[in-house]
């Protein structure tokens, strides 16, 4: 395979040709959607996408994925648009990517690998540099076939015996799998420590509300806008990746936890689900989950059932009455005409969890901010506990997950009455 280096790619070379392969029969709207949506990616690593088309791949070539026919086609689209890469949006096996490197002699990158471009490219923290590159690793380590004659050759033996040695593709596997568990072992360590500081703000009366959404629905400017950060905002794909948490008031609390996480993509590499479970976990930890959608978007509502499959995964459902509350931002209102079809839709009475807003605007923001208070408050109760007068621990945990109204003495125990959200009643349940 050709190895993809954008760092060497100039002006000309920057020029990409994107097809899909439709194995589902989809829609014309659905795959006018998933081109743009290559398009977008490609330019988010600074490649621009000359030219796209789709190509009806009823039976997948173990050896190419597209037909013989189609690879012509697609050899002669590359000469017309001066195209120096292919970008496959769908995945390729290794074998697939060499032989149609060799057959098109271009450089040929499937869409994982065009989203763990992105992805190394915006990583900032320790822990974001960590994960893509556990994920990154995963994905070459499928790939070492024998592309290059050096990873034939083996080298000498070692010992008493001496033997054949070890060929280069499995010194290559070896050194790939060696630094995996470094890795995996590196994260590990982040992740107990991100742990505590959940533990932490857990301990603490302050509220986590996490920001979820389609990567580009709009919520890192909602971030910046509720928390008066500068979290980077850019009409880009994936244009923020790490985590930030930033406070931010709220009516009834003295204040509250912001936190904007990475975007949502449909087909999300399943490297990338699994080396960032970590972050996205803090989403499930949340009080509530704020899912951001851009409304403007003929694709909303499929981009809306991708960003529920994967919070489906983390254990946040509303349908299955896992995790915290969900309420959704439909955002980008400022964008919708009075003669787009979505303006009936926002106009019309809403559910009582969809607040209809313009991040970039600020209209419908403070509704927002006020269905969040009222989400939080909905379904506390007050209940009446018993606690051991010398467990002390147990008092300071009531006061600082709740609101302790009353307690009287009774023999060596207390009877504490006290409010707490269902979230706390379920750990108070939970640790006795």
């Amino acid at each position: 395979m050709i190895p993809f280096e954008k760092e060497s790619l100039d002006s000309k070379s920057r020029r990409a040709l994107v097809v899909h392969p439709d194995m589902v029969s989809l829609s014309q709207s659905a795959l006018e959607h998933r081109l743009d949506e290559a398009d977008g990616l490609a330019l988010a690593i600074g490649l621009v996408a000359t030219a796209s088309h789709y190509f009806s791949v009823r039976k997948p070539k173990p050896a190419t994925l597209f037909g013989s026919g189609q690879v012509d086609q697609i050899r002669d689209m590359m000469t017309e648009h001066e195209a120096t890469i292919l970008i496959v949006d769908g995945s390729l096996s290794a074998i697939q990517q060499r032989n149609l490197e060799e057959k098109l002699d271009v450089k040929v990158i499937d869409r994982t690998g065009l989203i763990l471009e992105i992805f190394g490219a915006r990583a900032v923290t320790a822990e974001g540099r960590l994960q893509v590159e556990l994920a990154h690793l995963d994905y070459q380590a499928g790939r070492l076939v024998r592309s290059w004659t050096h990873l034939e050759r083996q080298r000498g033996g070692f010992g008493f015996l001496g033997g054949p040695g070890e060929t280069q593709i499995e010194s290559d596997r070896r050194m790939i799998r060696d630094r995996m568990g470094k890795l995996r072992k590196d994260l590990a360590h982040l992740r107990k420590t991100r742990a505590l500081h959940r533990e932490r703000r857990q301990r603490a009366p302050w509220p986590v509300i996490a920001l979820v959404g389609y990567t580009n629905a709009g919520k890192s400017t909602l971030f910046n806008r509720l928390s008066g950060a500068d979290v980077f905002a850019e009409d880009l794909l994936f244009a923020t990746l790490d985590p930030t948490m930033r406070e931010f008031p709220l009516p009834g609390y003295d204040k509250a936890i912001l936190s904007d996480t990475v975007g949502f993509v449909s087909d999300l590499p399943t490297q990338l689900v699994a080396a960032f479970r970590a972050t996205l976990e803090e989403v499930s930890a949340a009080d509530i989950v704020v899912h951001v959608r851009d409304i403007s978007h003929e694709a909303s509502d499929a981009q809306t059932r991708d960003v529920r499959k994967i919070l489906a995964d983390l254990g946040v459902s509303e349908e299955a009455g896992e995790g915290p509350p969900v309420i959704e931002a439909w955002n980008k209102i400022d964008k919708i005409s009075v003669d787009d079809p979505q303006y009936i839709r926002i106009s019309s009475r809403l559910p009582e969890n969809v607040c209809a807003i313009s991040a970039e605007t600020g209209a419908g923001v403070d509704a927002l901010v006020s269905r969040m208070a009222k989400t939080l408050s909905e379904g506390y109760k007050t209940e009446q506990v018993m606690v051991a007068a010398s467990d002390g621990k147990l008092m300071a945990w009531l006061h600082e997950n709740g609101r302790v109204l009353s307690s009287e003495q009774e023999s060596d125990n207390l009877i504490v009455a006290v409010e707490m959200s269902p979230r706390n009643w379920g750990r108070y349940n939970a640790l006795h």
